[in-house]
């Protein structure tokens, strides 16, 4: 396998820009396979493969530099690329958060090379890396195809505009850039950490991210003894008030006014409370909802407006639609101090995390917590789900 030289290009253009661009060109999801020399199984989940030549028949794919499974893959006899299916969106998040032991429960069998062809996919393509071009933070890879079959003729899982979907379903709920790739797998190595405080607490906890300023996705969620998961959020939520505090608060002034600006038809006063809620997250380090008269059903709304959110293929009225019945909860958001005899009936607690850069984009968010909890309770729920963040932090490789 040869390397060609770098690609000298100084251009100065914005990564979001780049990213918010390039969104817009759908392109196919595929499995890069390989056997490692001892045995090992591996697998790259690649939103970058393309034909490229006929005569001779030749493959490419593109991973970042920085991915562990390629290191590996690079140095293999041959590869597998498989094609995936539109219903194989859970496979490909099941792969992609794995950092080994990625085909545990998954099934396969072996290409002629003797690499992994993943069931149910669309079609696989068994090849051998012939070359290698540095192309600033992804290799592209050249390879060349020894065999190939189609296995099963269905709509394959394409990527767009930052999400998973197909030709007949733009479910676009998992997301494939790399830095919340990287996410993902700190939230894994922290799952039982999670999971032990869902268990504590008696509750759901969800590690959400943002991926953009609009939106946020689920990298991580568990749940206490008889919690129901549906009834909480979305694994996809949009970014507007009271959602996204935790990602706002210490940015720039005129990007939380942007936050703000998105609740529509809100009373200044309700605004002024949002300012309090960011202001107290900067100072306490999470901030809580109480729950209305109507208990856990205020949340009702909310919930299934992001159940539609989640669906995609929404027109312009039916987002500003979910945008509305979100910011229109009746939960209180007001910031307050817990007093320990107090008794409360909590809806929420969110509290930032940091990623492994340093900046706030990640939400640790407990819900569906016990009614009529004491406030020395509620603190302690605080205190366990602060050491959760610490855990959190510590695994995104920071000191």
């Amino acid at each position: 396998m040869s390397t060609d030289t770098t690609i000298d290009i100084d251009i100065d253009i914005d990564q979001g820009l780049f990213r918010e661009v390039m969104g817009h060109y759908p392109t196919g999801v595929a499995v890069v396979t390989g056997r490692a020399d001892d045995g090992e199984l591996l697998a790259l989940v690649v939103g970058t493969f393309s034909s490229v030549s006929l005569e001779p028949p030749l493959v490419s794919f593109m991973p970042m530099k920085t991915s562990k499974s390629f290191d590996k893959l690079r140095r293999c006899d041959s590869v597998c690329i498989n094609i995936l299916g539109g219903e194989q969106e859970d496979l490909v998040s099941t792969i992609a958060r794995r950092w080994e032991n990625k085909f545990d429960g998954i099934d396969w069998f072996g290409s002629p090379s003797g690499d992994p062809v993943l069931e149910q996919s669309v079609a696989w393509i068994d090849a051998r890396i012939t070359n290698t071009l540095d192309a600033g933070d992804h290799w592209i890879i050249l390879c060349s195809v020894n065999d190939m079959a189609v296995t099963n003729p269905v709509v394959p899982l394409i990527y767009f505009q930052g999400g998973y979907g197909s030709f007949v379903s733009t479910s676009l709920m998992a997301r494939m850039d790399h830095e919340i790739m990287d996410e993902i797998h700190d939230a894994e190595i922290a799952r039982p950490d999670v999971e032990a405080l869902a268990r504590a607490v008696g509750c759901e906890v969800i590690l959400y991210t943002a991926i953009s300023r609009d939106e946020m996705a689920t990298v991580l969620s568990a749940v206490g003894p008889a919690i129901d998961r549906e009834n909480g959020l979305a694994r996809r939520i949009p970014i507007v008030p009271p959602i996204g505090d935790s990602v706002v608060f210490d940015r720039a002034d005129d990007e939380q006014e942007q936050w703000l600006a998105k609740a529509h038809g809100v009373d200044e006063s309700v605004k002024g409370h949002y300012r309090q809620r960011i202001m107290f997250l900067r100072t306490h380090g999470y901030v809580l909802s109480l729950l209305p008269q109507e208990g856990i059903a205020a949340y009702d709304t909310m919930c299934e407006a992001t159940r539609r959110y989640e669906c995609g293929r929404l027109t312009p009225l039916q987002e500003r639609d979910i945008r509305a019945s979100i910011v229109e909860s009746t939960v209180d958001y007001r910031p307050r101090e817990l007093e320990p005899e107090c008794r409360y009936n909590v809806g929420s607690v969110v509290l930032p995390v940091r990623n492994r850069d340093g900046n706030h984009t990640l939400t640790l968010r407990l819900a569906q917590l016990p009614t009529n909890a004491s406030g020395a309770t509620v603190a302690d729920w605080i205190s366990r789900a602060k050491a959760v963040v610490a855990v959190l932090e510590g695994r995104s490789g920071r000191q």
